[in-house]
């Protein structure tokens, strides 16, 4: 069933479509379209929704007499014959830019319906060769020699690729107020950086492409003032785009790693025995939503089934009352929950996602409660042993990873005045993964950090730019009638009445864990919280600063303060790196006629990215240590 409403968002359009957005414009119209995509905020959207709350059709009103109308039968625009204009100019008109550059790009998260077609080309940063943090952190030097185990680039490669790079290049000297945010600024720079990725994709070099994409879709969240758009995973995104062409550009081959795969394919499996683990709801900036519900399976490893599609928050309530695929009366969130199901003939992705194919059939099974075998396998394992692993998870490839879920820590400890004060680690602060209104994680969180004392377990997700905290995403303990109480902490709205009343730490948990790594544990001196040296984070600011104001910014540390507090602390390869960004960035010598040299943006992109690289290296080295826990001395009698 349709109905008519007015929505503050346009329908998702394909990186595809939103490539073309430029093409049919004559040069004089170019050079307006940042002040198009600006009006376009206050034009007034009419849209078509069916019957699930997705708009497929949405009509904006330009003026009494011109509209642009967007079709998107299953939720997202598809083709560019599917955004037409009624001015007589159509389709080389601004109106139809206008609102295609301020249309979101969809995100890269599948319906269950569609999961085993959709092409899984998301990425991150690949930091295989990236230095230690004493190690010079420039990237290596380009070599043309050929390798024998790998072609070389064919020519349309390497065109894509030095395009891309220089189209991402002009993201980094612009910064995201240029690029991305202020009034609609940038629409051309994004525009040129996905039709850059649309014809890397086309040559076959998917990874750049789907990195390019991501960091378009940021640009526009910028623009748009999402309260989703987070400032350091742009840096990041960037980041891996432009380590990637790097390596491209200096090997120029044809390396898999570097190129990534187009397609994600499913492979049948034996029958699996899945024991829920906890729900997550799913809410994208991009108009996506749903609930992906973890599980373990007898090889120990991970195994995720969502429901995922496009919508709005209200939709991931629904997505979690929807079925385990197979037929299985059982929902996504009673399987999270501590349910259990049994699976016949399942489709599984490479990484552990569970497809919901045809011949896939469910039936319910026993369930585990998270201190139980198999689940309380999970929490054994000493806290930096799981976030050495995390690390190395978030660094790898994804057509290169064999599980989901590598970036989560299962932690166990105590509530105390700093946070959760964890068993064999630090004390860590419990942050909200998403603070919409709608998701109940920080009201959850608060009513727990009220009740110091209290013995939890966690599920979280590690966040390497937050040292002292982790991302919580399930918790359990034991209420005041000595019944245990697991909650997913963006699905259920706890009250007072399900938590114990206030009570003094005066003793460990109930479950300790082996001697091992917990005998560095003491309730009434809990262990203080990560935390990493200032000088870094300043550093990391002056890199994430750099992609918000441009070049500009980044030139303007000209008196080397930070470089000299890098330098004093021992960060000699950070005072080089740090360095370098300020001189490449301030570089605007004159020739012998006094005239000013153009700058260099290619030597600006590579110090930039030395510097992301070295901070991110450094950052994860030292968090490591800082989750490790001390081993006190022993004199000799």
């Amino acid at each position: 069933m349709t109905g008519q409403s007015t929505h503050l968002v346009l329908p998702p359009v394909t990186a595809e479509v939103a490539a073309t957005a430029l093409e049919p414009l004559p040069a004089r119209l170019r050079k307006r379209v940042d002040g198009a995509v600006a009006k376009a905020a206050a034009w007034p959207i009419d849209a078509t929704e069916n019957g699930d709350g997705v708009v497929v059709r949405a009509v904006v009103r330009v003026d009494d007499e011109t509209s642009v109308t967007l079709v998107a039968p299953d939720g997202t625009v598809t083709t560019a014959d599917d955004v037409t204009c009624t001015c007589l100019l159509a389709p080389a008109c601004l109106h139809r830019a206008a609102v295609l550059l301020r249309a979101p790009l969809p995100e890269e998260a599948l319906s269950r319906e569609g999961e085993e077609k959709a092409e899984g080309t998301e990425l991150s940063a690949d930091s295989s060769d990236t230095p230690p943090p004493t190690a010079p952190a420039p990237a290596p030097a380009p070599t043309r020699t050929p390798d024998p185990h790998h072609p070389p680039l064919t020519p349309p490669q390497a065109t894509t690729t030095r395009a891309l790079w220089t189209a991402a290049t002009d993201v980094l000297v612009a910064g995201v107020g240029g690029a991305g945010a202020g009034a609609g600024g940038g629409a051309v720079h994004r525009a040129r950086l996905l039709h850059a990725a649309h014809s890397a994709r086309l040559a076959g070099l998917h990874r750049p492409s789907a990195a390019a994409v991501r960091v378009a879709r940021m640009l526009g969240e910028a623009a748009a003032e999402d309260p989703g758009f987070r400032l350091a995973d742009l840096t990041q995104e960037i980041t891996e785009l432009l380590h990637v062409l790097y390596g491209l550009r200096s090997r120029q081959i044809a390396d898999p790693d570097l190129i990534g795969t187009a397609r994600r394919a499913y492979r049948s499996e034996r029958p699996l025995r899945l024991h829920g683990l906890f729900t997550e709801p799913v809410v994208t900036a991009s108009g996506y939503a749903g609930a992906v519900t973890y599980a373990l399976a007898p090889d120990g490893r991970l195994r995720t089934v969502s429901d995922v599609a496009p919508g709005g928050p209200d939709r991931v309530r629904r997505a979690a009352g929807s079925s385990v695929p197979g037929g299985c009366a059982l929902s996504l969130r009673e399987f999270g929950d501590g349910g259990g199901v049994s699976l016949t003939a399942p489709t599984v992705s490479p990484d552990g996602r569970i497809g919901a194919g045809k011949t896939v059939r469910s039936v319910r099974a026993s369930g585990a409660a998270w201190s139980q075998d198999p689940l309380d396998d999970l929490w054994q394992r000493p806290p930096h042993t799981q976030l050495t692993d995390c690390l190395a998870w978030l660094a790898t490839p994804v057509e290169e990873r064999t599980s989901v879920g590598g970036d989560l820590v299962f932690l166990r400890g105590t509530v105390t005045a700093r946070g959760l004060a964890v068993l064999g680690g630090p004390t860590l602060r419990l942050l909200a993964p998403d603070e919409r209104p709608e998701l109940p994680y920080a009201e959850n969180l608060r009513l727990i950090a009220a009740r110091p004392g209290l013995s939890l377990r966690v599920v979280a997700r590690v966040a390497p730019g937050r040292p002292g905290g982790v991302l919580a995403l399930a918790a359990a303990w034991t209420g005041h009638d000595d019944r245990t109480f697991r909650a997913d902490l963006g699905l259920r709205r706890l009250n007072t009445t399900q938590l114990p009343p206030h009570t003094k730490p005066t003793a460990p948990p109930t479950d300790e864990p082996s001697p091992s790594f917990s005998a560095s544990f003491s309730p009434s001196s809990p262990p203080p919280s990560p935390s990493l040296p200032m000088e870094l984070g300043l550093l990391r600011r002056a890199v994430d600063r750099a992609v918000a104001g441009g070049r500009p910014v980044a030139a303007a540390d000209t008196g080397g303060e930070l470089p000299r507090r890098l330098q004093a602390v021992g960060l000699t390869t950070g005072a080089l790196c740090a360095r370098r960004l300020t001189d490449t960035a301030a570089d605007r010598t004159h020739d012998a006629l006094g005239r000013l040299r153009p700058a260099d943006p290619d030597a600006y992109a590579q110090a930039w990215l030395a510097a992301s690289l070295y901070a991110r290296a450094a950052t994860a080295s030292l968090l490591t240590a800082a989750w490790t826990p001390r081993i006190p001395e022993v004199s000799p009698t």
